[in-house]
């Protein structure tokens, strides 16, 4: 058996990633997996400055993912409301320990995460932190909807100013024209924006990339004509090879960052653990980084990968716990630059990753609503969960006993996790969902894969 038929038939369990407050002695004390690993610091987050020389958190405070009132999450729950209270404390220990970049967009979490990211911030000295948003216009560009969603902003945010302003995530083409040219371009939104910087409303103006390879570097090209202040892109040490492999639609960060780097444009990092999944590796994986460190959480090796690129300025992670806050933290405080074995182990376990047979979704939710009701990114997050638990495997591949111990683990938490209303065999091909999809995952393709394999499971029953 070669190594990737192996991984494809791993039934190990998943290791968590993120750190696990339990039995702690101290408040600001963290376990890691099991290992305890002292107090949080509050003085030596790593720093990183950006193009006005403003100093800015190598972690910042990504704002998509927050905690709900009564748990769960807002899908499951549509009614549901942020939970604010939660959401303070969080915001609360990230600015005591060093964290001063926020991350949020008009769309994010139901329209929900600007008003309460203001409510949050606007507690503490305008001068200890730093707010980023989006001019999110994916459906509506025209000029009056933009400049409604622009000024929105500032209202929801409580500033008079935004410290860094994105035009949100170009890089597709449709009848002939680009994103960036009808979002941004045509509809005078571009040159108004600019106008804006230059009255100081705007400190920093850049935008965030999902797309094409020839629409990134035909913007990045504009630097000459726009001077972006930053850029942000996604990368983490799979996507730094093996983007496009895992998705031929995607690009490799290994060319964005450097097409970036070449011209001094600082670098915010989105998805540096993909969704989390490199938080929360398969067992195989996970042995490789903690036979080397066994005291470091698996999140904290994508954090000071990224760390060991100078022109970074900040890496964005959605942290609605806690432990997950303490532990990226830590990471970043200050990040301890990786060794030269410690850089080909990642590159090792990147490789592994990106040919393990998982969706590579990263629970964004920007294909959500389906017009059609289904969970696409429970369905998938329930798929993967499955698939590294060693718990997708067909029948004759395993002994009996071994496939009806999955088979049962695999339906039974299915149901648990995803609605019957909800499941892929709802999925009728409208493509609605592939329009918005920043990953270029096939999301019709996939939901039929899941449904074929689910329904096999319950043909074995009878």
């Amino acid at each position: 058996m070669n190594r990737r038929d192996f991984l494809k038939g791993l039934s190990g369990a998943i290791v968590a990633g993120a750190a696990v407050a339990a039995g702690c002695d101290h408040p600001n004390a963290v376990k890691v997996e099991g290992y305890t690993s002292g107090e949080v610091p509050t003085d030596k987050m790593s720093m990183r400055a950006d193009a006005h020389g403003q100093q800015v958190s190598l972690l910042g405070f990504g704002m998509m993912r927050l905690p709900v009132e009564g748990g769960g999450d807002l899908r499951s729950n549509p009614d549901a409301k942020l939970d604010q209270e939660a959401i303070n404390q969080l915001v609360d220990y990230a600015i005591e320990h060093g964290v001063n970049y926020f991350d949020t967009a008009p769309v994010y979490l139901k329209g929900m995460s600007e008003e309460a990211t203001g409510i949050a911030l606007s507690r503490h000295p305008r001068d200890k932190w730093l707010v980023a948003t989006k001019l999110s216009n994916f459906r509506n560009w025209t000029p009056e909807a933009s400049l409604k969603m622009y000024h929105e902003s500032f209202e929801k945010l409580q500033v008079n100013h935004i410290d860094y302003y994105l035009l949100h995530s170009f890089g597709g083409v449709s009848d002939g024209k680009s994103d960036f040219e009808k979002r941004f371009v045509d509809n005078g939104m571009l040159e108004f924006l600019l106008k804006e910087r230059e009255a100081g409303r705007i400190r920093n103006l850049g935008w965030s990339f999902h797309g094409e390879q020839s629409e990134f570097d035909k913007v990045v090209a504009l630097h000459d004509k726009y001077h972006w202040d930053f850029a942000q892109i996604q990368m983490n040490y799979v996507d730094w090879h093996y983007a496009h492999e895992i998705e031929p639609e995607n690009v490799n960060a290994e060319h964005l960052y450097n097409s970036l780097a070449e011209r001094n444009i600082p670098i915010v990092i989105m998805e540096p653990l993909l969704g989390g999944r490199l938080g929360t590796l398969n067992e195989h994986m996970a042995s490789l980084l903690k036979q080397q460190n066994p005291d470091r959480s698996l999140a904290s090796w994508a954090f000071r990968h990224l760390a060991m690129f100078p022109h970074i300025l900040t890496a964005l992670s959605g942290m609605n716990l806690m432990e997950h806050l303490q532990d990226n933290i830590r990471s970043c405080s200050p990040a301890e630059p990786l060794s030269e074995a410690d850089m080909a182990l990642l590159d090792r376990v990147a490789d592994e990753f990106a040919h393990f047979p998982a969706i590579p979704c990263t629970n964004c939710q920007y294909c959500m609503p389906c017009p059609y009701g289904l969970d696409i990114p429970k369905i998938f997050e329930h798929y993967n969960k499955c698939l590294s638990e060693g718990n997708v495997v067909s029948e004759g591949t395993v002994e009996q006993r071994e496939f009806r111990r999955a088979r049962k683990a695999f339906l039974t938490s299915y149901d648990a996790s995803v609605s019957r209303l909800r499941q892929a065999d709802h999925c009728i091909d409208c493509g609605e969902c592939l329009k918005h999809c920043p990953q270029h995952i096939q999301i019709p393709q996939k939901m039929h894969i899941i449904e074929d394999y689910t329904n096999k499971l319950k043909d074995s029953l009878v």
